[in-house]
């Protein structure tokens, strides 16, 4: 095994271990209320005795990747975490299959959301935390991957700041003290969150469990009615509240902390976001006035909640949208692929990506009237290289390709065509819930085939990582020489 080889193997031991530690958490709750089982233990002993034997056959000195390796290394890594993951909620009293553990895994550290316990009540307080925790460290993972990984394939949050002529190491010395940054204000926003929520009326349990899935835009909620249980405004505004902040891009809030005060005023990708956020609550709200006859006041508190948790791939509902007439379905439909900003923990196509799309469209309508004029697409005032974007090109039409093949295989395995399509979306949307009676607000995967579920559990991993962060794989030329 060569050195690259060794520290990827090496870097997954060190992860196994960190995920296994921290079922500890699961396992002091359940021994505190009493529980006799016993299985976050072994499994997290299990767990531990694996990765350390990965490290300790993987040492070496010189501890480098070179660009195929790092992805190798980020692959391996979410299907090593998907699995250990898996391990508590497969030997839980739920009574669950591989595959639905797996299934459940997955959208937790993914952050996508969906679920396949009928009654989220009848689970245990310490799988509750578990899956809590998937979402939690999985969001935190995705942002420290899109700026320290997909930037090698041009598809990464930190290419926006290279288009605004701005380097990594002008923000921070070393991506190590991004990463260190980046957590401080994650753990500080969930913080924020978990006493604005326990202002505003949840118990501390609840609390803890939907500051860590609200901040990582995950969704899991303590209950089957989700956010919807507790039938609270204010709630629900300290909901939107943290879903947007970590919406946003967390190298911004760096660049606020550094002294830049009209960052958020001056990130096109941050202003785009909240149009398309606002215009889309507006656009919820009239039509449930006037088609629904919904009252105004309770129509725009809906309109805003659900707009914002699907938009951002959150998946909290506090109504049964799949009953606001077939408009408000296509309309969420459309807002699953759109996301949020890169760098944050959200899903989607992501709103730069369209933003650049628009410019070039722009581009090419110009040139079809001055045919010898030149254009050049922009981006926060600097010039988007053609190389840029033909990689937002190419990601689009690979986003549609994979949504069209995985909606053509779900819909071979029995499903209708309104559950295939919003199925295919939500999972590499990463959203949550999907449409219509079987997966919509009021339902849950538990019914699908067990092909189904290992699809959509593919599709997941391939929309938190960004599809070409997976595929590049399977490229002969990626691992010539």
């Amino acid at each position: 095994m060569n050195t690259g080889l060794k520290t990827t193997f090496l870097i997954i031991g060190y992860l196994i271990i960190t995920i296994s530690a921290f079922m500890i958490i699961p396992h002091i709750i359940e021994v505190t209320i009493g529980d006799g089982s016993h299985h976050f233990l072994v499994t997290a002993i299990l767990g531990a005795f694996i990765g350390t034997l990965i490290v300790l056959i993987s040492q070496t000195e010189d501890k480098v990747l070179n660009v195929r390796e790092a992805f190798l290394m980020t692959n391996l890594a979410w299907l090593s975490i998907s699995f250990f993951g898996a391990l508590p909620l497969y030997f839980s009293s739920l009574d669950l299959t591989f595959t639905d553990a797996f299934f459940e895994s997955v959208s937790g550290i993914t952050t996508t959301g969906s679920t396949i316990l009928p009654t989220v009540e009848l689970a245990s307080k310490g799988t509750l935390i578990w899956r809590s925790l998937l979402q939690w460290l999985g969001g935190i993972g995705i942002i420290v991957m899109a700026i320290t990984i997909l930037p090698l394939l041009n598809i990464g949050g930190m290419q926006l700041f290279r288009t605004e002529g701005m380097e990594v190491e002008k923000v921070v010395p070393k991506t190590t003290e991004i990463a260190l940054s980046i957590s401080k204000i994650y753990i500080y926003i969930t913080l924020a969150c978990f006493f604005a929520y326990s202002v505003t009326g949840m118990n501390t349990f609840d609390a803890i469990n939907h500051a860590l899935t609200t901040v990582s835009t995950g969704g899991y909620s303590t209950y089957t009615e989700s956010i919807g249980y507790f039938n609270s405004t204010a709630i629900e505004v300290v909901a939107i509240v943290f879903i947007i902040s970590g919406s946003i891009p967390f190298l911004a809030y760096i660049k606020f902390g550094r002294g830049d005060w009209l960052t958020f005023f001056k990130d096109k990708q941050i202003s785009g976001f909240f149009f398309i956020l606002i215009i889309s609550i507006l656009i919820i709200f009239i039509h449930s006035v006037i088609n629904i006859n919904e009252n105004p006041w309770y129509a725009l508190r809906d309109a805003a909640f659900n707009v914002t948790s699907i938009m951002t791939g959150t998946g909290y509902t506090t109504q049964n949208y799949s009953v606001w007439g077939n408009f408000a379905l296509f309309y969420f439909l459309f807002l699953m692929f759109i996301g949020g900003c890169s760098a944050s923990t959200t899903c989607g196509i992501k709103v730069f990506r369209f933003q650049i799309l628009i410019s070039f469209i722009d581009r090419q309508i110009k040139q079809m009237f001055y045919p010898h004029g030149i254009f050049p697409v922009k981006y926060n005032k600097q010039n988007i290289n053609d190389k840029f974007l033909t990689s937002v090109l190419a990601f689009v039409c690979l986003y549609i390709f994979v949504f069209f093949i995985l909606t053509v295989l779900l819909s071979l395995t029995g499903l209708d065509v309104i559950t295939a399509v919003s199925a295919a979306a939500t999972s590499i949307s990463n959203v949550g819930p999907g449409l219509g009676p079987m997966i919509g607000p009021e339902g849950n995967f538990f019914t699908l085939t067990d092909t189904a579920k290992w699809l959509l559990s593919l599709g997941m991993l391939l929309g938190r990582l960004e599809l070409l962060t997976v595929l590049v794989l399977f490229l002969p030329a990626f691992w010539r020489g």
